[in-house]
């Protein structure tokens, strides 16, 4: 997998002193506008829905899936991340692939087994999970540690977190154990769903970017400014796990 290379780690630090201001004020002005949305909320209309459904209803926890998928923008900045050097279709399956399973895994398993976990510190992961993949395409590991993780491993590991975030909110909810695991996998697939549907969009744009001579003048800042947002998506829910305590 490609990363964009950088002749040391002090020239990280360097770059950063480049003008970034419109995209990191997209990135504010978009946390500001959406925060619950990037805290694996869900809509008012959605949750009364959940609470009050009983028996199986695939179509409607499909739609649900793939609009959380969606509106999930931690899940499509990560997934723009890992995209963002893959050219071949194969790598960009493969990747896609290990992100769906994990997701799907956890999303599954914290639900059925209700295992508990702080919604703040999870969906902090999640925000640092695009902080590293930002690094990653960025070349930092190899130039600060000498060292390049296996970004399959990576990928596969935060699909497992990410799940995580969405069983956690699911859990504060009343479902009704009457079709439940077939709610629930109709919802995993509407965010497969969903997923497709948000890659099949960033792919098109990505390849209309990348023939354009400004892809490698711009590749820098755009993963700078991703990393950003994952600080600021970190930032939010350590803020909200303070207020709440």
């Amino acid at each position: 997998m490609h990363s964009l290379p950088l002749s040391g780690a002090g020239t990280l630090f360097a770059r950063l002193r480049r003008p970034l201001y419109l995209p990191l004020l997209a990135i504010i002005l978009l946390l500001a506008v959406v925060p619950d949305a990037l805290a694996h909320g869900v809509p008012e209309g959605d949750k009364g829905f959940i609470q009050e459904s009983t028996g199986v209803l695939l179509m409607p926890f499909i739609y649900m899936g793939a609009k959380h998928m969606i509106t999930g923008y931690d899940h499509l900045l990560f997934l723009f991340g890992v995209i963002f050097f893959l050219y071949r279709m194969k790598d960009v399956g493969l990747y896609v692939t290990l992100f769906a399973v994990g997701h799907s895994v956890t999303l599954l398993f914290g639900v059925l087994s209700s295992i508990s976990i702080s919604a703040y510190v999870i969906d902090a992961i999640i925000g640092f999970s695009v902080v590293y993949k930002a690094l990653d395409n960025l070349g930092a590991f190899q130039r600060w540690f000498g060292y390049q993780p296996d970004t399959r491993a990576a990928t596969l590991i935060f699909g497992l977190l990410h799940g995580f975030g969405l069983a956690t909110k699911i859990q504060e909810f009343e479902i009704s154990p009457d079709g439940l695991i077939a709610n629930l996998i109709a919802f995993n697939v509407g965010v497969e769903i969903g997923q497709l549907l948000a890659l099949g969009t960033i792919l098109i744009l990505m390849g209309y970017w990348r023939r354009t001579a400004s892809f490698w003048r711009h590749a820098y800042t755009a993963n700078v400014a991703m990393m950003s947002a994952g600080f600021l998506l970190m930032g939010y829910q350590f803020t909200g796990l303070i207020v709440s305590q």
